[in-house]
């Protein structure tokens, strides 16, 4: 018999892509606002309500579900909307399990590489580190919480909690927003420049999740970033090189992102270096370290 997998957060491209590199070893299922395959169940975080079939027999949850951090400016409603995504819908699913006294192998958390603080600063961050005190470390610290109460009231035997850098995929995310400008040469860096973009490729967070699941001394907090740093300047350069166009445009100024995007231009404006050594003293292997590499295999069909 497979083990069960339950998946949440089934629209978002880690979820997918996650899914086909586990389906042939587990049996996954995913919960979703509004079921379209076989596999899914039906939730609504709002009003609280699970279909608990999705959790006979689990033995593992993957939490990735969120509401996206960049997709519109931080009203207070947007910014409730962005706890309550993570926090009430980690809460619902304890719930779920404590009244079907489920007891899981794990619970796999997404956790956001902001926990640090939205700063620009000399330091490379550790699992080890104090959290900011800015809005998106506030959600993170928060999300964290949630999902470390599995284990504090034992309706898990360990949680994992992968703080998660910017995803480049061809497909969806911040590298999707980017190719189009530069390719009808339009494209610039943000603010500086200056500021660190902690980045990992699609395929080496999907791994990351894999190794959490099946690696069971994995407990707690860890890194899911690349082990070669970057900034913005350079990542909007590299992304240019790899599709021979050149950059002509002056780089944003701050004070326009802040108009366009309100607080949430901080979190475009400013970023810190975090460290994957611990990742890396798991045995896990990055695929792609290198950041040219990385965006050679995502833009090849573009190059």
């Amino acid at each position: 018999m497979k083990e069960i997998i339950l998946i949440t957060g089934a629209g978002g491209m880690i979820a997918r892509e996650l899914s086909k590199k586990i389906e042939k070893e587990y049996t996954v299922r995913f919960l979703t606002r509004k079921k379209k395959h076989d596999n899914d169940f039906e939730w609504d975080i709002k009003k609280g309500t699970i279909d608990e079939s999705a959790l006979d027999n689990v033995s593992h949850i993957i939490h990735l579900a969120g509401a996206n951090i960049s997709e519109k400016r931080w009203t207070q409603e947007r910014k409730q909307e962005l706890i309550s995504s993570r926090v009430d819908s980690a809460g619902l699913l304890l719930e779920t399990i404590r009244k079907k006294k489920i007891k899981l192998k794990s619970f796999i958390s997404a956790s956001g590489i902001n926990y640090y603080g939205t700063v620009t600063t000399d330091k490379i961050y550790t699992e080890d580190d104090a959290s900011g005190n800015d809005f998106l470390s506030e959600v993170v610290v928060v999300w964290e919480k949630a999902a470390d109460d599995f284990k504090e009231q034992n309706l898990a035997e360990r949680v994992v909690k992968i703080r998660t850098a910017v995803v480049l995929s061809e497909k969806d995310g911040a590298l999707k927003k980017m190719v189009p400008t530069i390719q009808y040469g339009i494209g610039s860096a943000l603010g500086s420049g200056k500021q660190y973009m902690p980045w990992i490729h699609i395929e080496d967070i999907c791994s990351i999740y894999e190794t959490a699941l099946k690696n069971p001394a994995m407990d707690g907090a860890y890194n899911a970033v690349s082990p070669q740093h970057t900034t913005n300047e350079n990542l909007t350069g590299k992304i240019a090189e790899v599709l021979k166009k050149p950059l002509f445009m002056p780089n944003v100024p701050a004070f326009v992102l802040k108009l366009i995007f309100g607080e949430l231009a901080d979190a475009l404006l400013e970023g810190s270096r975090a460290s994957s050594q611990k990742i890396q003293d798991t045995g896990f292997q990055f695929k792609f370290p290198d950041l040219k590499n990385a965006l050679e295999n995502l833009l090849k069909a573009k190059d």
